[in-house]
Parts: C-alpha cells; structure tokens; sequence
C-alpha cells in the first residue's frame, strides 16, 4: 500500500512540565523534543495508538529540561538518532552517547524516511534554539513554542503550515497580576521568553494560510494562562481552522492534516482515541 499524501500528529505533552510533539506519515515518525520520561512518553502514545516502532528520530529543540529529560532513555531504548546541535548538546549536559549524535544545521533539511525536516533559529534564552516545519509530499507542520518573538523565520514558516503547533505561554493580566517575581515576569515577556497569547493571535490572524486546518495552541503556563480563555481567543478568530489546546497534563487526540483536512481527530492507526481534559 502508497502511504497517503497527509502527515498525523500529536501532542504527547505541552508545557513546563514537559514537551513531545509525534509527527509522522503511516510508516515513518519523529518525535520534536522529548521532555517526558521514556515510560510516560511510551505509555502515553499508546493510549492513543501510537508506536515507538515508527519513529526514526527525535530533533531537540534546545537544552532546557523541560525539552530533553526523556531524551537519553528514549534513545538508548530504541537506538534512535538525536538531532541536536554542538551548542545545544554541550548545555545540555547530556551523557548521550556519541552513536546517536547527529549535528543539523539551520535552513538545510533532514530527510527521515520521506519525512523533510527544516530547522530554524528562534529568539529563547537557550544557547542555540532552534523551530521546525515538517514536512512530507507538500503537507506541512510547525513546532512553533518556546519563542520570545515573532520574527520573520515564525512568519515565513507559519504562513506554509497545514497546522501548527503554537505557543500561547501566558496571558498578559494574569502574568502582571501573578505571583511570579518582578525577574521572572521580566523573562517570560523578554524578547527571548515566551509568547503571549496576545502575540500569538496576532501572528495566527495576520498570516493564517488559507489551507491551515489545525492550531495546536502550546506551552500554556499553569499560573499565567487559561485553556478556556486562550481556546476563545482564537476560535473568534480561526474561521475553518480547528483550535486544540495542547494541554500540560495529557496527551491530545491524533489529528489527520492532509490537504483536505477535516476537522476531526484521525482514526489512526484503527483505535478510538479521547479528547485530553485539563
């Protein structure tokens, strides 16, 4: 059997607590980042019908724990090789051995079974951040999170996307009014934080592509954030685009992005999967 011209993707968790992005075709995956434990990470992916066997790599973003705490078990676990830079690696920290280590490079793409992946630099208080677009056969997604602004590598990359997996960090009052301390509030807004949501939405409603047919609203802040508020922002604004909340606590539903995408979760690969509660 052809495998179909569409990419399926999940969120396995979004937030400070730990970040995984699954993005793959019917036989061939990658994993962006990989900040869960490898028994949660596991664990949760089958809950949705989703295998380790399919992934062919995990691309690492940056350093901070948040992104790469599962990064060595899993790769250990299922020989898989790391894509991360010499800057991002040396942070890090890692005891990776050397056999997974491949080094990527801005702007060139990595082919992994089919699967094209572009990195490119973003603005984040790490040593050398980095987003991706996914893409296969002209279908494409983004890992957008973890950025301090928009530049013009987030917009040229967004204005592509089939869907996008796009930070929401914080909500301006809530952040203002927190309890967070002066320094750290000063971090989060900083041009190499986080996005707001008001930053956010202003990116998704000034270059939302016409064939953009999923959000994945990211990286949500437990204390300065509400998935409720954040989904309402962008529902008012999100015409035919399908707005999901990544939550911080589950995995979310497999999504089917295609051309023709509907709006539904994918029945992939044959399970029936739930929605994440927050």
């Amino acid at each position: 059997m052809q495998p179909s011209m569409s990419l399926y993707t999940a969120s396995i968790n979004s937030g400070s607590n730990g970040n995984c992005y699954y993005i793959g075709n019917e036989t061939d995956a990658v994993l962006v980042d990989a900040g869960l434990s490898c028994r949660e990470t596991i664990k949760r992916m089958e809950k949705i019908g989703l295998s380790m066997d399919l992934v062919r790599a995990i691309f690492v973003s940056h350093e901070h724990s948040d992104h790469i705490r599962g990064l060595v078990a899993l790769a250990r676990k299922f020989d898989l090789p790391v894509y991360i830079t010499a800057d991002t690696l040396r942070r890090s920290g890692l005891p990776l051995d050397k056999q997974y280590i491949v080094p990527f490079t801005a702007y060139k793409p990595v082919e992994v079974g089919g699967i094209k992946v572009y990195a490119f630099p973003k603005a984040h208080d790490a040593s050398d951040p980095h987003s991706f677009l996914i893409e296969y056969k002209g279908i494409k997604i983004g890992v957008l999170t973890d950025i301090g602004v928009v530049c013009s590598h987030v917009t040229d990359s967004f204005k592509q996307c089939h869907a996008a997996f796009l930070e929401a960090n914080y909500d301006d009052v809530m952040l203002a009014q927190g309890r967070y301390p002066y320094h750290l509030k000063k971090r989060i807004r900083g041009g190499n934080g986080h996005l707001s949501n008001a930053q956010a939405l202003e990116l998704f409603t000034k270059h939302k592509p016409a064939h953009m047919s999923h959000v994945f609203l990211s990286h949500l802040s437990k204390d300065n954030n509400c998935p409720d508020l954040a989904r309402e922002l962008f529902e008012a604004n999100a015409g035919n685009t399908k707005v999901v909340v990544a939550s911080r606590f589950n995995e979310t539903e497999v999504y089917h992005i295609s051309s023709e995408s509907g709006l539904g979760a994918a029945s992939y690969p044959g399970r029936a999967v739930q929605a994440s509660l927050f």
